[in-house]
């Protein structure tokens, strides 16, 4: 009782502090991103609590009294976008050797700071799917009330994993006897971990189906989790309310996750026509980070990933881009996801340029980060478009984005929440 009652008192004293008063947008040309249309001369009108309240031809609407809307003529105006697959509160040093002398306090202010580089590069939502003691839920929380400037995010905690799984830290020698906080192993103790990251504050739950690429001493397509523990995470999390996201690199953990009900399958990069169809009959999204490939084995080591890790991605990386581009061209959902933290943060966009690429028009990449991102979060009404009702998360470049998606690597306008983050056209 006493914990809802300090939960009125945020939501009637702090939130509405979060917002600072009714506004409007004036949009030179206004992506439709339902239609793949751009719209000549649109306004965007949200009131004080930061939602739109109209759209449309700036001749036809009615501004709220005393309103002057910001002047984006001569701009092209966007949905904030959306990354579903982010670690906010990891760099890419993190990997290694070198990540095992960052404190749990040392990562949530890395957190901060990625958070901000985050939300000024345009993505005003974000999935982050795995950090390390809470500290995605810390930084939420921290966002949501106002303290760090960032997206607005959902978040998973710790990810589930076997015990020295890609989810388990395998760095340290057998005398330290250490695991990470999400290891469990067996359906029941799967299950008794769900309800555990719940109770700490995930808004969707992480699981690692098979062996990774920046893990130590596993292989991308071997299948960790079983079939049945995947099955008893996806009743648990459902039943809870929540979302599942499994990392799934190799063929039959993709199957499995997809048999077992799990909403996303992350990476997919091993995925095969049987899994491309099972993916499209049971409605799941693929998530493929197609981007990292080239920081890691341009950077990698220089960032302090393990030598076997740039070795596997060397085998892994244009599989995965393949791959992508027979599941898209096969009609299967897709959602944009980057792993970020891999690779700088801030450097969301450039994934877009790699989807296009490899076989995706703009506006479906786009799609990907917008429409059917929300939609894949659980939040297909409140983000993703610009519409009445939704927040007022708009973003705006210099260009037009359907003729070079590279725009949208250079955004120079941010509204979150109905809250100016960036105007660099006022510079």
């Amino acid at each position: 009782m006493r914990h809802a009652l300090r939960l009125c008192a945020f939501l009637l004293v702090i939130a509405p502090g979060l917002y600072a008063a009714p506004g409007a947008v004036r949009c030179g040309k206004l992506l439709d991103v339902r239609t793949g249309k751009l719209l000549s001369d649109q306004v965007v009108v949200f009131d004080d609590k930061g939602t739109i309240t109209s759209v449309g031809a700036f001749a036809s609407v009615t501004l709220p009294a005393g309103v002057t809307p910001t002047d984006l003529s001569g701009a092209t105006c966007l949905p904030g976008l959306i990354d579903v697959h982010t670690h906010l509160t990891f760099d890419p040093s993190s990997e290694g050797y070198e990540g095992l002398g960052v404190s749990i306090p040392r990562e949530a202010i890395i957190g901060v700071k990625n958070a901000r580089l985050t939300v000024h590069a345009g993505f005003t939502t974000v999935r982050n799917v795995g950090a390390t003691g809470f500290t995605d839920v810390a930084l939420r929380d921290g966002i949501n009330a106002g303290d760090v400037e960032g997206p607005r995010m959902m978040v998973s905690g710790p990810a589930l994993g076997i015990t020295g799984g890609h989810c388990d830290n395998n760095l340290l020698p057998y005398e330290f006897h250490y695991k990470e906080i999400g290891v469990a192993d067996g359906p029941w103790a799967a299950r008794a971990k769900v309800r555990e990251v719940v109770k700490y504050g995930a808004d969707v739950i992480k699981v690692c189906a098979s062996g990774g690429v920046l893990s130590k001493g596993d292989q991308p397509g071997t299948p960790q989790y079983t079939l049945e523990e995947l099955t008893a995470i996806a009743e648990e999390a459902h039943k809870l309310g929540r979302k599942v996201a499994a990392h799934a690199h190799g063929t039959q953990s993709i199957k499995d996750a997809i048999h077992a009900g799990i909403d996303s399958v992350e990476h997919s990069s091993l995925i095969d026509d049987e899994g491309i169809a099972l993916a499209k009959q049971h409605g799941t999204y693929l998530v493929f980070d197609i981007y990292n490939d080239d920081y890691i084995l341009a950077e990698g080591a220089k960032a302090g990933m393990l030598p076997e890790s740039i070795e596997k991605e060397k085998k892994i990386g244009r599989l995965q881009r393949e791959n992508f581009r027979h599941a898209y061209q096969s009609g299967a959902k897709i959602a944009f996801g980057t792993d970020a933290g891999v690779y700088p943060h801030g450097e969301n966009a450039r994934q877009f340029a790699k989807m296009v690429e490899w076989g995706m028009k703009p506006i479906d990449a786009i799609q990907a980060a917008t429409i059917s991102a929300a939609d894949l979060i659980g939040l297909p009404d409140k983000v993703g478009i610009l519409e009445s009702g939704h927040y007022a998360d708009l973003i705006a470049v210099s260009g037009d984005p359907l003729n070079d998606v590279k725009i949208l690597e250079d955004v120079k306008f941010v509204l979150k929440g109905g809250a100016v983050v960036k105007n660099d056209f006022a510079k």
